[in-house]
């Protein structure tokens, strides 16, 4: 019997046409994250408004500074990943973009400003790649997507000598994050009953993992 051929992982930086259907990867991607949990806790239609706060993100702002890449199979997006260079990222968003939000996080919009906003205070200051989110479908996690689409940008940061920063919101994440540099930088404050984040700093020496 023939063995069929395994589909390679390829990355590549979004275009327009790419925002629609990587929103909806990111919105099933991150229907069990926990911030997402708590904020939108109406399971029937966290994907739905998942997947609105991303298109609005990526569209509205992200997808103009460059940073956002999608991980194909076959042609088709799995995955992605929203980095901000450095210099771009800040907590102060347009009205298009905050209207956006606004819709996608309803009556619950109070609780995702706070943590938008406990999140900008433990930004770092210097210069450095922002990884606000990466996320893979779920009948693609485990199969490599999230290590092609980290290793693409972190290649080019220990080329440049720029370090990286994100924060993982899932401890089993966290050493995943390791294996390619990142190391924990201490506990958030966070609003009152929000789920643990986990800061990580990536210097710009390290290379990035196999």
């Amino acid at each position: 019997m023939m063995r069929m051929a395994r589909l390679e992982v390829s990355v590549r930086p979004a275009s327009a046409a790419d925002v629609r259907p990587l929103a909806e990867v990111l919105g099933r991607a991150f229907e069990d994250d926990p911030p997402f949990v708590w904020m939108l806790p109406d399971a029937r239609t966290r994907v739905a408004r998942n997947q609105r706060f991303f298109e609005t993100l990526v569209r509205t702002e992200a997808l103009g500074h460059g940073g956002v890449e999608v991980a194909c199979l076959g042609g088709v997006i799995v995955g992605g990943a929203v980095w901000y260079p450095p210099g771009r990222w800040t907590s102060a968003t347009s009205l298009r973009t905050a209207l956006g939000f606004a819709r996608a996080f309803g009556r619950r919009l109070g609780r995702a400003s706070a943590l938008s906003t406990a999140m900008a205070r433990a930004h770092p200051h210097q210069p450095l790649w922002y990884l606000y989110a990466i996320g893979v479908d779920p009948a693609r996690q485990g199969s490599g997507v999230a290590g092609a689409l980290l290793r693409s940008r972190l290649v080019r940061c220990d080329q440049a000598g720029q370090p990286a920063y994100l924060e993982s919101s899932k401890p089993a994440n966290v050493p995943l994050y390791q294996h390619f540099g990142f190391e924990p930088t201490g506990p958030m404050e966070l609003p009152a009953g929000a789920p643990a984040l986990t800061p990580m700093w990536r210097g710009p020496t390290t290379q990035a993992g196999g």
